[in-house]
């Protein structure tokens, strides 16, 4: 929602003034995320399922031969196939990247264009001009990995990609585009990584306690087998697979390397905070917009994750 308040006319944009395009990638980003995720860890309960009941003693016998803790096992690896097979036709993993890419884009464009971010300064002959064609050509590129451009399925095919509200703050002061955006995107951004670096911690933490308790409990009983007194080689090879799919689980989520990228990404926004607030002037604004929107960038984040392990 947008509006004004105090002598300068201060505006509020947030991301209900983006356009139409951007709502629809962003809700497909995350209706793919929550697929993909649920997917892998569908995946990783049957695994552990399937070799819980594997290690069931005496196998629920019925009849002569028929053991329905082997059938329902066996029945728990062919789900780990289906699933996994299903998650390949609907690429839900891929398609949810793409369009976290796609809203990511989209959303630092708007800004750009909102508060005169390089290259569309004041100085600029036709920015909307140059807006559209700079956007389009960055989905173009999109569409060629695979990306599923909502307006080719007809959803939003008149949206314009420049809101009233995008408008409206581009017409506004140097000093109050300078608030807007120092405070609705700059400081919301810092707040977000700094969210999300607490989260993987967190995480962090639970998983490996996790995995070592699980881990133990395996090394006890190896040693009992050992020293023949006692322990279970299923039982043994049922925590294995349950500390494995522990690891598999924090690889999935990154939440280790991205405790590294988030908070290098959480620094460089601070030194970029207070930059602006004492040595960014109007001429040198649509430059540090632009660095601003190269450090919050998902690509810039992925750089860090591969090389900050």
């Amino acid at each position: 929602m947008s509006g004004y308040q105090g002598p300068l006319q201060s505006m509020v944009f947030r991301n209900e003034d983006l356009p139409a395009l951007f709502h629809r990638a962003d809700g497909t980003a995350i209706a793919r995320q929550r697929e993909a995720v649920r997917d892998t860890r569908l995946q990783l309960l049957l695994l552990v399922l399937g070799a819980f009941l594997a290690a069931m003693p005496g196998g629920w016998r019925i009849g002569s031969s028929f053991q329905l803790a082997g059938a329902l096992s066996a029945s728990a690896y062919a789900g780990v196939l289906l699933v996994g097979s299903r998650a390949t036709r609907r690429r839900a993993k891929s398609q949810w990247q793409l369009n976290r890419s796609a809203a990511e884009f989209i959303k630092s464009m708007c800004w750009r264009y909102a508060v005169h971010g390089a290259p569309f300064d004041a100085d600029s002959r036709d920015p909307d001009g140059i807006f559209l064609l700079q956007m389009e050509a960055g989905l173009g590129e999109l569409r060629k990995v695979g990306w599923e451009d909502p307006r080719e399925q007809g959803h939003d095919p008149g949206a314009p990609l420049i809101t009233p509200a995008m408008r409206m703050l581009r017409d506004k002061p140097f000093r109050v585009r300078k608030e807007t955006y120092v405070r609705d995107r700059l400081i919301e951004q810092r707040n977000w990584y700094h969210r999300r670096t607490e989260v993987s911690r967190r995480a962090t933490t639970l998983w490996r306690a996790t995995t070592a308790v699980v881990t133990l409990a395996a090394l006890f009983l190896g040693l009992l087998q050992t020293f023949s007194a006692g322990g279970s080689a299923a039982l043994a090879g049922l925590l294995s697979a349950t500390a494995a799919c522990c690891v598999a689980w924090g690889e999935i989520r990154r939440h280790q390397p991205l405790i590294a990228a988030h908070s290098l990404v959480e620094e460089d926004l601070a030194a970029m905070h207070t930059t602006m607030e004492t040595m960014v002037d109007e001429d040198r604004w649509p430059g540090a917009v632009y660095e601003t929107e190269r450090i919050v960038s998902p690509q810039h984040t992925d750089w860090l994750v591969q090389h900050r392990r």
